[in-house]
C-alpha cells in the first residue's frame, strides 16, 4: 500500500504542475460556466415554446400568463448568471472578482435575448410546419415536437444564435454542442438560417459558422455545408471570422450525404442530389446529380 501511495503522490505532483496547462485556462475567471445550467436554459426554452409538451402535468390552460411569467423569471435568472460567467471567462481586464462592466453587459444581453423570444418561437413553428409538409411519415405537429431530433437541434440553434449575435462568448457554442451530442446535428451558432428549415432525419448534418441559409430549405441526413480551405495568418494559423461556408438560397433541397464546400452560392430552388461533392456555385433552378 505504501508503494501505491508513493506512486499516487508522484502523479499528483505531475498533475498539479500548472506549467503545461496554464494557457488553457482563462486567467481572470474565478468560476467557469456551467454545462448543466446551459442544459436547463434550453429545457426552459422547450417549456416556453411548447407548453404542455415538456412538463410532467399538462394544464388545461397551456398559455397561462402566470406559468409563462414564472418560466421567464427562471430563465432570466439562469441566463444572467451564465452570461456573466461567460463574459468573465473571456474578459482580459486586470481585476479581482466580478467587474461591474461585465455585470451590466450581462443584464443588457439578457434583456435583448428575452425580447427575441417571440421571434424565435415564430421561426421554430415555421420549421415544424416545414418538416410536417415535407415528410409523409409525420402524422401530426405534436409527433414532430415530441419525437423529431430536428426540433431540439433547431431550438438550441435559434436560442444560441441570438446569444451569439448579442456577443456572449462560450455559451452559444455550449448550447449547440449539447444539441449536437444528443441529436447528431451540428449547427454552429454563428450560422444564419432563415425560417422554415426542414431537417429530415438529420443525423450527421454539419452547418458551419459563416453559412447562410435562406427560407424554405430542406436538408437530409449527412449534409455538410463546410469550408474548403482556410486563410492563414503570419503564424500559419487559420484567420478567424472569414466567410468560408456556403450560401444556400431560398427553396433549395439538398439530399443525403451531399458535401458543399467553400464560399459558394446554391441558387434558389436548386436540387442537390445525394452524395454530390460541390465546390462551385450553381445558378437558380439547378439540378445537380452525383
Amino acid at each position: 500500500m505504501k508503494r501505491l501511495e508513493g506512486t499516487i503522490n508522484e502523479i499528483v505532483a505531475q498533475l498539479t504542475d500548472e506549467a503545461p496547462v496554464k494557457d488553457f485556462y482563462p486567467a481572470q475567471a474565478t468560476r467557469l460556466p456551467s454545462v448543466q445550467a446551459v442544459k436547463d436554459i434550453a429545457e426552459l426554452g422547450l417549456q416556453l415554446f411548447f407548453p404542455g409538451f415538456y412538463t410532467e402535468h399538462r394544464s388545461d390552460n397551456l398559455f397561462n400568463a402566470f406559468n409563462t411569467g414564472s418560466l421567464l423569471f427562471r430563465l432570466s435568472d439562469l441566463l444572467k448568471e451564465q452570461c456573466l460567467l461567460c463574459l468573465c471567462f473571456a474578459c482580459t481586464a486586470d481585476r479581482t472578482g466580478i467587474c461591474t462592466e461585465c455585470d451590466e453587459r450581462a443584464l443588457s444581453i439578457v434583456q435583448g435575448f428575452l425580447k427575441s423570444l417571440p421571434e424565435i418561437r415564430r421561426k421554430l413553428y415555421s420549421d415544424i410546419r416545414a418538416i410536417y409538409d415535407g415528410d409523409p411519415a409525420a402524422v401530426s405537429y405534436a409527433e414532430i415536437i415530441y419525437c423529431y431530433p430536428a426540433v431540439r437541434a433547431l431550438l438550441h440553434f435559434r436560442m444560441a444564435h441570438e446569444l451569439y449575435v448579442l456577443g456572449i462568448p462560450i455559451l452559444p457554442r455550449l448550447m449547440t454542442e449539447l444539441a449536437h451530442q444528443s441529436t447528431g446535428i451540428d449547427i454552429h451558432p454563428g450560422a444564419t438560417i432563415g425560417e422554415a428549415l426542414a431537417i429530415d432525419h438529420g443525423t450527421g448534418i454539419v452547418i458551419g459558422e459563416t453559412c447562410i441559409i435562406g427560407a424554405n430549405v430542406k436538408l437530409y441526413q449527412g449534409v455538410t455545408l463546410g469550408a474548403r480551405s482556410f486563410s492563414l495568418d503570419e503564424r500559419g494559423l487559420p484567420v478567424k471570422g472569414v466567410p468560408r461556408h456556403p450560401i444556400v438560397e431560398d427553396g433549395v433541397v439538398i439530399y443525403a450525404n451531399a458535401t458543399i464546400l467553400g464560399r459558394i452560392t446554391i441558387g434558389k430552388n436548386s436540387i442537390i442530389g445525394g452524395n454530390v461533392w460541390l465546390t462551385q456555385s450553381v445558378p437558380a433552378g439547378s439540378v445537380i446529380k452525383a
